[in-house]
């Protein structure tokens, strides 16, 4: 690499390993501490990179993009940030930032971004006045920071300011109408109505005209539209294609696989094309075991901020959260949470309490209705297609075999331990693997081990 990038950390292990990294990398490399320091740099002309963090002791990281986008338009600016939620994206995005990493950061591939972003610092993209609405929600419950919900956060920032259709799939209790609702609130639709339509107001011929004039060039939600019988759907695809003098932004939710849907003729092929132009897959909780704490932690603090108890889990309780399969998935962690919140006889909720409420745990199904179990490589051949699929015309970026790797190895360990209730001895030779060999997956894919007794 060649350039001269400029750090601006508080946390000074941060800052040293990316100066030493850079620096090794061919990078002259300017580090500080203070958002001050670093606007001077900015303002004398110096860097061909900005790497910032957004939290700093002397201000707001992402406040401070709009300023050098005004100054220095050609200077990429990369946010890393501790705050795991989609608002630090969608900010990200909207104060034009060349770039989003959440903490902890992959240093190979915060590396291989500044470099994408040095090749790129004067072709960097622009878009036209980008402002978050006022009456934009400052707080929103899509709380995480495992890959899945980094990448849904990517790909809500991408398509929020477009025209596109948008297709969100996911189990009951994902939260698919929350995020079509975020797409819109943050759109350039913001101040236009929120329109959410079932298969009851589109049921009769009237239907679609009613709808229309209601959304006034807005955004359209249709609800679960594979629950939609087809007759209704070839009035959807006509409305879609004469919307009218105010065309709105046609989205859609699904529980169902609807491409598989489609092929089993239950979906009109027409309207799924029609509706697919940007398709978000919304990962269940099973699926990202490791933010059911950070949730956790979220929806006790809400209770507390509505004028309920301060209450925390233990850590039985709390393993007993991470290990349940949560088929109510996000919805029904939180109802469960509040039921905790009012019935725990102490600040502390124990385990006891937590099976109380979760009762047996129940039988894991599909992770989306509309047909039988399939093979695990079909089901993973299916979930990179649809990778593939969202990047449009571009490539996915690059070290793919080693991310799809390390999202296929760290469940499968993290499983088998608590199949072997944390002995790591039994976990090796589940796996087939040796000992060592483990303990060092288990370190770089930071994986939390907790002894208990197992009925093997």
């Amino acid at each position: 690499m060649d350039g001269t990038v400029l750090v601006a950390d508080d946390d000074r292990t941060i800052r040293t390993v990316l100066t030493q990294a850079l620096t090794r990398a061919g990078c002259k490399v300017h580090a500080t501490s203070s958002l001050t320091t670093l606007m001077r740099w900015v303002g004398e002309g110096k860097g061909d990179v900005v790497i910032s963090d957004v939290v700093m002791p002397d201000g707001n990281g992402l406040e401070m993009l709009p300023k050098i986008q005004h100054d220095r338009p050609d200077l990429p600016v990369i946010v890393i940030s501790a705050q795991n939620t989609i608002m630090t994206a969608i900010q990200a995005a909207e104060a034009e930032a060349y770039d989003y990493l959440p903490k902890p950061f992959d240093l190979p591939d915060l590396m291989k971004r500044t470099a994408r972003a040095l090749e790129n610092r004067n072709r960097a993209p622009r878009r036209e006045e980008p402002a978050l609405g006022a009456d934009a929600p400052d707080e929103l419950p899509l709380v995480g920071k495992t890959p899945a919900m980094q990448a849904l956060y990517r790909l809500v920032a991408k398509v929020m300011n477009t025209d596109l259709p948008v297709l969100v799939c996911g189990e009951s209790g994902t939260g698919k109408s929350l995020i079509a609702k975020t797409i819109h609130d943050f759109s350039d639709r913001r101040t236009l109505p929120f329109i959410t339509a079932t298969a009851a107001d589109l049921s009769d011929i009237e239907g679609p005209a009613r709808v229309l004039a209601r959304v006034k060039g807005g955004t359209l939600l249709i609800d679960e539209i594979a629950d939609i019988d087809e007759e209704v759907q070839a009035r959807i695809v006509r409305m879609m294609d004469g919307p009218g003098d105010h065309v709105p932004r046609f989205m859609a939710t699904s529980q169902t696989d609807l491409a598989h849907a489609m092929e089993e003729g239950r979906v009109r092929r027409d309207l799924y094309y029609r509706l697919s132009g940007a398709t978000i897959l919304v990962p269940s909780l099973r699926e990202r075991v490791e933010d059911i704490a950070l949730l956790t932690d979220h929806f006790l603090a809400r209770v507390e901020r509505e004028g309920g108890p301060k209450r925390w889990l233990s850590d039985d309780a709390a393993e007993l959260f991470r290990a349940y399969s949560w088929p109510g998935n996000v919805r029904q962690l939180e109802n469960s949470v509040r039921r905790l919140s009012l019935t725990s006889r102490a600040d502390e909720i124990t385990r006891n309490e937590v099976e109380a409420v979760l009762g047996n745990q129940p039988e894991t199904g599909p992770i989306l209705k509309g047909g039988d179990a399939e093979k695990l490589s079909t089901s993973v051949a299916r979930h990179l297609r649809r990778y593939f699929d969202l990047h449009g015309a571009m490539l996915p970026p690059p070290g793919l075999y080693a991310r799809i790797l390390r999202e296929v190895e760290a469940p499968l360990i993290e499983i088998a331990l608590d199949a072997t209730g944390g002995n790591q001895a039994k976990c090796a030779d589940l796996l087939g693997i040796n000992r060592n060999t483990l303990r060092k997956k288990i370190t770089d894919l930071d994986i939390r081990v907790t002894r208990r007794r197992k009925l093997m």
